[in-house]
């Protein structure tokens, strides 16, 4: 009989216990679902412009400057390029120029006869050059405006037709590239060219320095 009485309020204990629970987890999940969450979020999502940076690797230009070759003064300039974007930093160039030398300062003073003929006195050059870009960025143009730029190392080999001969050439430069648009871009060059020479009865290797501005297009 005892035994009866011990389970009977053993049952309505854990009866009890249970309804209390159920209730207590009921509120807890309603007061939960009613409060508010303690960070609401509030992110304004900025409108990000795309770099205009052309999605083509191929550079092909026209350039005009000034050229000065050793012992022949300074004339005008005039080539094209076609070049290659390996990477974002490398790139190769093909390069063309041509400009039209003068009288030597020899030939100037002493009045003797000519040293070249006027085919001989046309300066053609062909380069083919590896550059990098060392310090790509941007440029801006008030608060609104920004170009992509780079300024770059360049240098190679190639071939120069002067004075009767071919003689192969060292070059080495520095630019820099400005690109008001995806498509288009602005250069500045100045390279010097190097070979040896002997017109004037001593080998030497000549320094002949270019200067030029020149644009370009992608495709």
């Amino acid at each position: 009989m005892e035994s009866r009485f011990l389970v009977l309020l053993l049952t309505l204990a854990f009866g009890v216990m249970s309804l209390t629970g159920c209730g207590r987890n009921r509120v807890i999940d309603e007061t939960a679902a009613n409060e508010p969450p303690v960070i609401e979020p509030e992110i304004d999502r900025r409108a990000i412009d795309p770099a205009k940076i052309d999605t083509e690797d191929f550079e092909v230009g026209i350039f005009m400057g000034q050229m000065s070759v050793e012992d022949f003064g300074v004339d005008n300039v005039y080539g094209g390029t076609l070049a290659y974007h390996i990477t974002e930093g490398f790139f190769v160039e093909l390069g063309v120029g041509q400009t039209q030398t003068g009288l030597t300062s020899f030939e100037r003073l002493s009045g003797a006869a000519q040293l070249l003929t006027e085919d001989q006195r046309e300066y053609t050059y062909y380069d083919l050059s590896l550059g990098y870009n060392i310090f790509p960025g941007e440029s801006f143009i008030g608060k609104n405006r920004a170009m992509n730029t780079a300024v770059y190392l360049i240098g190679g080999v190639g071939s120069t037709t002067f004075a009767g001969d071919d003689r192969f050439t060292l070059n080495i430069g520095l630019g820099l590239r400005l690109m008001p648009l995806d498509w288009f871009a602005i250069h500045a060059d100045v390279k010097d060219h190097l070979f040896d020479i002997d017109i004037l009865g001593e080998d030497k290797t000549a320094h002949n320095l270019s200067a030029h501005l020149g644009i370009t297009f992608f495709f």
